[in-house]
């Protein structure tokens, strides 16, 4: 079991906090620090949609009020008998509501799990069984569903589950919530409610080693791993998202990923928290509504996937009649940027700051300041560590960066050759959740193996150029699909013989996925007729094929393996 009190072994803390890479600082003194320096500014602001996501208007906190609210919240978790080391399942939207929860969470040592809203029965059941959630609090309204509801539903085969919480108004739900369900409102805290959160924090200080997250990675296998950190990664691993953008507590920042992986937590979450900017919450993706927030916030920084910005660029226009005068920095990656748009951006004085990273292990960031040229920052990272060759982002001199040959095992230093990413450093994961019978992550020497694949750059060969995911991950809409898992679900349909499953380009989310079936002898099948055996399973909707193509066989290696690269690269050409 891991032990979610104590993350990292005694002796690299004691090594990383000598080198000054890890300190004391705990994600509940960084919000301290900003309630004391300005209680009375605006800390958080609600998705403009609000009412028509969960109900009720949007909302804007002062960092004063957030943190009376958050009190408030972190007595109820004490009521519910949470304590350090539970882990809480949260499924919320983007909202002043989800940063609550956390903040609340981790005030008393309770361990954050978050997933996605779109998730059903058949994901939250299969990750209550790794995790074993003793609390759950999502919404009594999504859109036109409940999910507090449908988890109801099937609560009591969430093995450890003791609550089920529906966070908010309970008249917001579009009908009557079960009694499984108790209602947890918000709010601002009493004496009381100081009181006991106070005398649980004096007896419980908090320790930057002790898990503050669970959350999940697809990998390339079926079932879903969960990724423990503690506050001396999240707190390590945002420096290099607070130095990239040079975020300063003058920036109003608007967060339209998830918060429940890195992107949300570390892109713009823990960064917000670190500098005490303002924090614009924006669910489910809309693109005038994102663009409305822009000037109506006046927001200095935000971050989007690659394929959004290229479509928004060739828009003229859509452009033409958005005020984006404010902003004047974004985030992007999880796919290679094109050069050409990271220029049209900068043409119009909006520079885009290249990220790659994963869940297990962040490092790799491209800016402005250490590369001014927009095309070479599209298409190259920093290759830290270069000889001769110094970056200005602080985690260049804390990061481990490797490239080996995936055959001979060699280090790459040479252009040309290209080699498997390896990491080592304060910002690399621990280790999965009860990794107990899976491969190890790590190499011989406790590099991380990321399976992402890279070449050595430049005429100093200072960069590392991107060439290609070793996975066969889909990257939906900056979620990830893992194809293993929908092989499996589809392989039970009674008219499929064979399948393979890759994802295929799309403008606006990157990719969409495409089923490559083989039928059964005398079967047919339709797409339609497909989704709708998938939906039967229960399974989230950004999941769901959108293409579906049938062949006598599939493309193999000489030993039986299916060549998924020909067929992405077959899907992409249709």
């Amino acid at each position: 079991m891991t032990n979610l009190l104590a993350l990292h072994p005694a002796d690299r803390v004691a090594d990383f906090r000598a080198r000054g890479w890890w300190t004391d600082e705990t994600v509940q003194g960084l919000l301290d620090a900003q309630v004391a320096a300005r209680a009375d500014r605006l800390a958080l602001v609600d998705p403009a949609n609000k009412a028509d996501l969960t109900g009720g208007p949007p909302r804007r906190l002062t960092w004063g009020e957030l943190d009376d609210e958050v009190t408030a919240l972190a007595a109820r978790f004490l009521d519910l008998g949470l304590g350090p080391g539970d882990l809480l399942g949260v499924q919320l939207p983007n909202s002043v509501e989800l940063v609550e929860v956390y903040l609340a969470a981790w005030r008393i040592g309770v361990v954050v799990s978050p997933l996605p809203v779109q998730y059903r029965e058949h994901e939250v059941r299969d990750l209550a069984e790794q995790a074993r959630f003793r609390v759950f609090v999502s919404c009594a309204r999504l859109g036109d569903r409940s999910p507090a509801a449908e988890l109801a539903g099937y609560a009591d085969a969430l093995p450890g589950l003791v609550h089920l919480v529906a966070l908010g108004d309970p008249a917001a739900a579009p009908a009557a919530l079960p009694d499984r369900v108790e209602v947890v409102p918000t709010g601002p805290a009493s004496d009381a409610d100081r009181a006991a959160v106070a005398a649980h924090v004096a007896e419980h200080p908090a320790d930057p080693n002790a898990c503050l997250t669970v959350c999940w990675t697809s990998g390339t296998e079926s079932r879903p791993k969960g990724v423990p950190r503690c506050a001396h990664d999240w707190l390590a691993i945002c420096w290099a998202t607070v130095d990239a953008p040079r975020m300063t507590a003058d920036d109003v920042l608007l967060n339209p990923f998830p918060m429940i992986n890195m992107a949300g937590i570390n892109g713009m979450f823990l960064p917000w928290l670190r500098t005490g900017a303002v924090l614009v919450q924006h669910h489910p993706f809309d693109v005038p509504v994102f663009l409305g927030q822009i000037a109506a916030e006046g927001v200095t920084y935000t971050v989007a996937p690659p394929a959004l910005l290229t479509v928004l660029l060739q828009d003229e226009a859509l452009l033409s009649r958005v005020d984006l005068s404010t902003l004047t920095r974004i985030g992007s990656g999880s796919t290679p940027l094109s050069p050409t748009m990271v220029r049209g951006w900068a043409d119009r004085g909006i520079a885009i700051i290249n990220f790659f990273g994963s869940n297990e292990g962040v490092a790799l960031l491209s800016d402005p300041q250490d590369v001014p040229d927009p095309e070479q920052r599209a298409r190259y990272f920093p290759r830290f560590g270069a000889p001769g060759v110094t970056w200005t982002t602080r985690v260049a001199d804390w990061v481990g960066v490797r490239l080996v040959d995936p055959v001979t095992g060699a280090e790459v230093t040479e252009p040309g050759t290209p080699g498997e990413l390896r990491l080592s450093g304060p910002t690399v994961f621990a280790g999965y959740l009860d990794g107990d019978g899976r491969p190890s992550p790590f190499d011989e020497t406790g590099a991380l193996r990321t399976g992402d694949v890279f070449e050595v750059a430049g005429d100093r060969r200072e960069f590392l150029r991107y060439v290609d995911r070793a996975k066969d991950l889909v990257i939906r809409g900056g979620m990830n699909i893992a194809p293993a898992e929908l092989e499996g679900l589809i392989g039970a349909h009674p008219a499929v013989a064979d399948v393979a499953v890759v994802g295929y380009p799309d403008d606006v989310l990157g990719e969409r996925v495409a089923a490559v079936v083989v039928p059964r002898a005398g079967a047919t099948l339709t797409l339609e007729e497909l989704v709708d055996f998938l939906r039967q399973q229960r399974i989230a909707s950004y999941k769901l094929p959108e293409r579906l193509e049938l062949r006598t066989e599939l493309p193999r290696n000489p030993v039986g393996k299916v060549l998924k690269r020909e067929l992405r690269a077959q899907q992409a050409a249709s």
